[in-house]
């Protein structure tokens, strides 16, 4: 597994018939999940696009947003609140393409468009399934067109560069465990990072979804290699990561605190300072009656200067929600 790839493309290829087959017939086991990986072309890929409206440098105070917008649901409530906030940067995860459940919407162009902004989009699984049964009674199809769920940037300008960076491949949600009897998936948790021009100099920015059933060594280690791949794809740049880290998930006790990859990365010379005291977790419409309120989602940086993140309520106009994740706002300065 490469530590990241750059490869760009105007749309990612769908899966060929002859190789949907195999997925569907393969041992479910992690060495032939590798293989399939290997075959998987748009699991190498990065779908570039969205539109804008002038291709300057983004200013040297920058406002980011991350969320998870769990499928992204209602791509217009979604964009109309991210609009309210007018970030310059959004980090997005969980965001469908060709998915039933969303009635095959690409979610990311859509909202990159709506939003007058440039995306670029990377993939964490090729579903074989159309979801839970919640899910498949919002689909609008009994198939998915392309089957994609990944992670997003957005930004203002144009990348400079970007990189997909992938951080598992022994396929957690392949294998055959109770654990992902709902889930069937090929694929693994991933991140997507933009070298972005702006008036103080070049920043590197990273959207990520660090994994939910894993184990805190797993996430640090996951998050250990985001910042190797960074250091090398955007080298002496300042750094903003942000995204799902899943801080505390699948654990007896949810408690945040006791991950790892906090102190890895301060060795590393992030800061957590910006990030508020709050919960980031809520009931949706999908996750209707969740038994723990959680500290999941987080923004790091390195080499600038911070003001306290906003937790915002990710509720429509309507009172509706949005996601099961709440809207994550950070405002962050270049040091000229």
């Amino acid at each position: 597994m490469k530590l990241f790839e750059t490869k760009t493309c105007g749309k990612l290829p769908q899966v060929p018939p002859q190789l949907k087959q195999e997925i569907e017939t393969a041992e479910r086991t992690s060495s032939h999940h590798r293989a399939l990986m290997d075959e998987l072309s748009a699991m190498h890929l990065i779908e570039i696009g969205g539109v804008v409206s002038q291709d300057a440098p983004l200013p040297h105070d920058l406002t980011v947003a991350a969320w998870n917008v769990e499928r992204c649901l209602d791509v217009k409530g979604s964009a109309k609140l991210l609009q309210s906030r007018a970030p310059d940067i959004v980090l997005l995860s969980e965001m469908d393409s060709g998915m039933a459940r969303t009635g095959q919407k690409n979610t990311t162009r859509e909202i990159a468009e709506l939003l007058g902004m440039n995306y670029a989009y990377v993939l964490e699984f090729y579903e074989l399934d159309l979801g839970s049964a919640i899910e498949i009674e919002l689909a609008t199809d009994n198939f998915n067109e392309f089957g994609w769920h990944g992670n997003a940037l957005l930004s203002r300008t144009k990348p400079k560069d970007v990189a997909l960076i992938r951080l598992d491949d022994h396929g957690h949600w392949f294998c055959k465990s109770d654990a992902n009897a709902n889930e069937p998936r090929v694929g693994g948790r991933v991140a997507v990072a933009a070298i972005l021009e702006t008036a103080g100099g070049l920043i590197c920015t990273v959207s990520t979804h660090l994994e939910s059933a894993g184990s805190i060594a797993a996430r640090q280690s996951q998050m250990d290699r985001i910042m190797a791949a960074v250091d090398i794809f955007a080298p002496d740049m300042p750094v903003i990561i942000g995204g799902d880290l899943n801080t505390g998930n699948n654990l007896p006790d949810p408690d945040w605190k006791r991950e790892t990859l906090f102190e890895a990365a301060e060795r590393q010379g992030y800061s957590w300072s910006s990030n508020d005291d709050g919960t980031t977790t809520r009931p949706s419409r999908l996750t209707r009656f969740p038994d723990k309120k959680m500290k999941l989602d987080w923004l790091a940086h390195r080499d600038l200067k911070a003001e306290r993140t906003q937790i915002i309520e990710a509720l429509d106009d309507y009172g509706v929600p949005l996601s099961d994740h709440e809207l994550l706002v950070g405002k962050f300065e270049i040091q000229i």
